[in-house]
């Protein structure tokens, strides 16, 4: 009777979840890719008004003492 070769199923199911990991990936990336895409064209429609400031800057009124 043959026995059966746990190893060459067990590297078959790492390299099925390798597979979808990366097709997961990617499809993130693209779906990502396209927003981004997507964000310069609102920010320019918005005009000067819609700058945001870094966030490592303190948010203060420059007219307020200390």
């Amino acid at each position: 009777m043959a026995r059966t070769n746990y190893s060459y199923a067990k590297r078959q199911k790492e390299l099925a979840r390798q597979k979808k990991r990366e097709e997961k990936r990617q499809k993130k990336q693209a779906k990502g890719g396209e927003q981004v895409a997507e964000a310069p064209d609102q920010a320019q429609a918005g005009g000067e008004g819609s700058l945001v400031q870094p966030d490592d800057q303190p948010k203060t009124d420059p007219g307020l003492p200390g």
